[in-house]
């Protein structure tokens, strides 16, 4: 068992459960035509809103499996991304508490993947010249 296969799992079920409900409760089709085109996507909201939920769950796959695992972490890093800009910075900070919709859960999805991406810390390899 590697050291990062909890993160692994509960990163997985969370990118799953965030987007296969979705899938099938017309969720993704609102994001898209109800947010996404909204906010200046259009006509392509619900294309990326798809395209967003899939890489979740290649992302997911490709972390249970421990293979292409940095891939699978810069891409939903950059969804996360995408979404504290667009989304979460304007609420702010918190989820919950002190505020609504905040950074903060985005913020650490993205510190469990880089956990995940770089176990051993990231380095400059020294050179032995």
């Amino acid at each position: 068992m590697t050291g990062t296969l909890l993160l692994r799992i509960a990163m997985a079920i969370i990118l799953l459960t965030h987007s296969v409900f979705g899938m099938f409760n017309n969720g993704i089709n609102d994001f898209g035509n109800l947010f996404l085109n909204q906010i200046g996507f259009a006509p392509y909201g619900v294309f990326l809103a798809w395209s967003i939920k899939l890489s979740h769950v290649a992302a997911a796959i490709l972390l249970l499996a421990n293979r292409y695992v940095k891939l699978a972490g810069f891409v939903t890093i950059f969804v996360l991304m995408m979404g504290i800009i667009l989304v979460h910075f304007k609420e702010g900070w918190f989820v919950v508490g002190g505020g609504r919709n905040g950074v903060e859960y985005n913020f650490l999805l993205i510190i469990v993947l880089l956990a995940i991406m770089f176990p051993d810390g990231i380095s400059r390899k020294q050179s032995n010249s």
